[in-house]
Formats: C-alpha cells, structure tokens, sequence
C-alpha cells in the first residue's frame, strides 16, 4: 500500500522526494502504535496470568483483627506474641532515620528457614518525626483491638460498617462525624488545605505525650524490662541526639510493677 502511494506521488509529481518524507511520517505513526500494543497485549496478557495462579496473594500476609492473628509466609502468630521497636539508621552524611519494626518475639518458631533471620514487619512513615513511629504502633494496636472502634482514618472509613464493635460506636453517635466525614472533606478542599491539615496533624502528633503512656508489658510480665523504667521527657530529641544530656522521666506504672515483681521474687 505504501509503495504504490510512492509510485502514485511519483507519477504525478517526479523528481520530488518531499511526498516520499511525507509519507514517512504515518509510518512513524504506524509502528510507535503496533509496538505499543504488542507490549499491552503481553503485559495483560501475563499479569493475568500471575494474578490466576496467585488468588489468595493477599491472605499470606496480613495483620488479621477479626482473628487477632499475624499471618507470614512463616506461619500464623498472635499479635500479642510481637514487640515493636525503633530501628535508627544514618547514612555517610550523618542524616538519621528512623523506622518503625515489629518482631515476633519467639523467633525460634518463626524465623525464616532460608535466611534464619527472624519474623518482622518494617512500617515508613511519611515524615521523619520519631513521634510518628509511636503514632504508628498505637493505631495497629488499636486496629488489632477488637473492643475498641477501628482509627478513625481516611482508609480505614468505607469499612466501619463492616466492623461490629466500630459499627456499634458509630451507631451510638460516639463518632461525632458523618459516615462520609473523610470522603466529603477530601472531595470539598483543595490541595493547599489538605497540607495544612496534615501538617497541623503532625503538630498533634509530636506534641502527644507518647513517653508517659503505661507500659502495658511490664504491667503485665513479671521481669520484663526490670532496668527500663524511665522514659526519655521528648522523645524527638533523644531521637535525633540520643547521646546528649538528655532528660528522662520515671514511670510510675513501669517502676511499681518491678517492684511489685521483686516482691514476688522474694
């Protein structure tokens, strides 16, 4: 076809090459399109075929409230039977980072055969606020809590309803919001406000108390963490400068469990 479109242009203008780069230009056209497709037709082609043969992809891991389970490749654990933690990392210029982990705290059923590392979960955030990490494990503990309402976060809303004891609470009014509260904000502002809602949340978020909350742990282990009963007074500060004259603050609920627990001993 695009040969006798040449020998057409030819014959009724000779001599002239610019019908034959005129044509070059749908041809270009032409097969930038072909390629296309054939890597659209492939790429469907084999993501359906991976997702076939990986129906319950989703179910290997996941942090299950209805059965209070943590699901790995490693096996089913209950989330009581993991600790969090703080992991601090600096690169070659000094610049900390910190991250949230979740380890499974009997590792010897747990550990991955093939690496021998043990069973644990790394959880980013957005932001480089060490009160951010605290946020983070509160809301998963909260969201393995099945006697209290699931967060109260833009995610987590189309799913309330789905929840008995969050459903129960939305029902006796004890919300406050609409149903739709974080679908109709998102939907009537624009991206200026939105910043400054999300910065005013962290505001909240590294103003919280997070070193005076109760250690559930030592409240409730006999000898867990004997010589940890204090707390640093702003965690951000001992985050970034851990090595300074930092300030720490007792807890009253950590230390009279030791004591109550070395009573015991004796």
């Amino acid at each position: 076809m695009l040969l006798l479109i040449v020998v057409v242009g030819e014959v009724l203008h000779p001599g002239s090459g610019s019908f034959l780069e005129l044509a070059s230009v749908p041809l270009t056209v032409f097969a930038a399109c072909g390629l296309a497709t054939i890597f659209k037709v492939l790429f469907e082609k084999y993501s359906i075929r991976f997702y076939k043969s990986n129906q319950k992809w989703s179910d290997d891991v996941a942090f299950c409230r209805r059965s209070g389970l943590v699901k790995s490749f490693q096996g089913n654990f209950p989330f009581y039977e993991f600790d969090a933690f703080i992991e601090m990392a600096a690169d070659m210029k000094g610049n900390q980072r910190h991250t949230l982990k979740v380890r499974h705290r009997y590792p010897q059923f747990s550990k991955d055969k093939r690496s021998g590392l043990p069973l644990e979960f790394t959880f980013p955030t957005d932001t480089g606020s060490i009160a951010e990490r605290y946020a983070m494990w509160d809301m998963l503990s909260r969201f393995m809590d099945v006697s209290q309402p699931l967060p109260d976060i833009p995610r987590l809303e189309p799913f309330r309803h789905l929840d008995p004891t969050t459903r129960a609470f939305d029902e006796a009014g004890k919300r406050g919001r609409p149903a739709t509260y974080w679908r109709d904000l998102y939907a009537s502002v624009d991206e200026k406000e939105l910043t400054r809602l999300r910065w005013e949340h962290h505001e909240k978020v590294n103003a919280a108390p997070w070193g005076s909350r109760p250690d559930l742990m030592a409240q409730s282990v006999p000898g867990y963490e004997d010589s940890y009963t204090a707390e640093p007074e702003d965690v951000n500060a001992y985050a970034h400068a851990p090595t300074q004259n930092v300030r720490f603050v007792e807890r009253p609920d950590g230390a009279s469990s030791n004591e109550s627990s070395e009573r015991n001993d004796t």
